[in-house]
């Protein structure tokens, strides 16, 4: 019975969040968009992704240096802003032709170089030779938005690690879970008993371990198990020949069996809502502003930063999304989470959150998005909203309400 247990929770965690259709109701009038954005594709950010003795052979080698933006991942980011063009001008946010009106699109970016170039890049595709400016830190030790703990914010570190304690199912019982994947995690890196490489890191164990004035990390092979998938993902959405994929024994469903434990990962370390409701509070308040219209922000303000800015801010708002064919709760390189601020006939303004996101194929292969061939783009509900039955539309004040007490009042430890 606990193996039928086990089973059943692992597909519950594993199931995608539910995903709406991509047209609102005709009476709702497109009036605001504030994307929240993940950079596009990168290199592994050190030489060595994993620690040494975790693969049987040296991780495959890149052009680009380490941690940031690729030539590819550069053309992937500007195809969406290509197809944002048109869609976001189907929906009457932007001109058709020519460029925006001055301060109609707004865009920030984190003080890392791959944050930056991303933001360039879509801009480029979004607003072609109209000159529309990125703003960023003058240095990304100095990014209060999208690394406030590293520019005078503080967490209670003990404090945070009991949060991440609490969170379910606990790491002994997410490594149970995640055996199937830990199975095909070790055979691409070489680590399986067919190939007698004594690198397995399943039998390590994972622990929380806490930081003085942050949030918490996990060691251990849950740690070294996300770090894996993601360097193997990237190395299939830059386009690498199939042999360089994870030393050539990954198929894109391998891929996306190890990326769950790039969730599990943001689940203890950023999805607690100790942690989330401070660490995501400056890019919450930029969203908030943006809704309402506030100086500084525009139609279309986009905030471009990390995975890590988008995990905490779905612990901030306790919200889960399921992106393209990635796994639930994971944000794609170049993907965003968004929201809409949608008024019907009698004045009444809504906000409806979104993520956005090529498929990994569509960014593997550049390929042209177009009416026929659109990225991912599906509703998420928002608890504490809802209207008429649809829990992807929430009144503006009550998502006020939801962030603003959030804000005034994060959790306590």
């Amino acid at each position: 019975m606990s193996t039928v247990r086990n089973l059943l929770l692992a597909l519950a965690l594993a199931a995608p969040a539910p995903a709406f259709a991509a047209a609102p109701p005709s009476d709702l009038k497109l009036e605001r968009v504030v994307m929240l954005m993940r950079h596009g594709v990168r290199p592994p950010t050190k030489a060595q992704a994993t620690p040494e003795g975790t693969t049987a052979q040296p991780w495959s080698s890149w052009t680009t240096p380490y941690g940031d933006l690729t030539e590819h991942g550069a053309e992937g980011a500007r195809l969406m802003g290509v197809y944002n063009r048109t869609f976001l001008a189907s929906r009457g946010l932007l001109p058709r032709e020519g460029c925006a009106p001055a301060g109609e699109v707004v865009v920030w970016a984190s003080g890392k170089s791959r944050a930056i170039k991303t933001a360039q890049a879509f801009t480029e595709g979004l607003q072609p030779g109209c000159g529309i400016a990125v703003a960023h830190p003058d240095s990304e030790d100095n990014d209060p938005v999208f690394h406030p703990l590293d520019s005078g914010e503080t967490i209670d570190g003990a404090a945070a690690l009991k949060a991440a304690r609490r969170m379910k199912p606990g790491l002994a019982a997410e490594t149970r879970l995640h055996a199937a994947d830990f199975a095909i995690l070790q055979k691409v890196l070489g680590c399986d008993r067919a190939s007698k490489a004594g690198c397995g890191i399943a039998r390590t164990p994972s622990s929380l371990k806490a930081n003085p004035h942050e949030g918490p990390d996990i060691d251990g092979a849950l740690a070294v198990a996300s770090t894996a998938g993601q360097t193997v993902l990237l190395e299939y959405v830059e386009g690498k020949p199939m042999d360089q994929v994870g030393w050539g024994r990954a198929s894109k469903a391998d891929i996306q069996a190890m990326l769950r434990f790039h969730t599990v990962k943001f689940r203890y370390e950023a999805r607690p809502a100790y942690v989330a409701e401070r660490y995501a509070a400056p890019v919450a308040k930029r969203i908030l502003a943006a809704l309402n219209g506030e100086a500084d922000t525009g139609r279309l303000t986009l905030l471009v930063g990390h995975d890590t800015n988008i995990a905490a801010l779905g612990g901030f708002l306790d919200v889960h999304f399921t992106a393209a064919d990635y796994p639930r709760d994971d944000p794609p390189p170049g993907g965003a989470m968004g929201f809409e601020l949608l008024r019907d006939v009698g004045g009444r303004a809504f906000v409806r959150a979104f993520y956005a996101a090529q498929t990994m194929d569509q960014l593997r292969e550049l390929q042209p998005l177009t009416v026929a061939n659109p990225p991912a783009y599906a509703y998420f509900p928002i608890p504490g909203c809802g209207v008429n039955g649809d829990p992807t539309l929430c009144p503006l004040e009550t998502f006020r309400k939801i962030v603003g007490a959030k804000l005034a009042a994060p959790a306590a430890r």
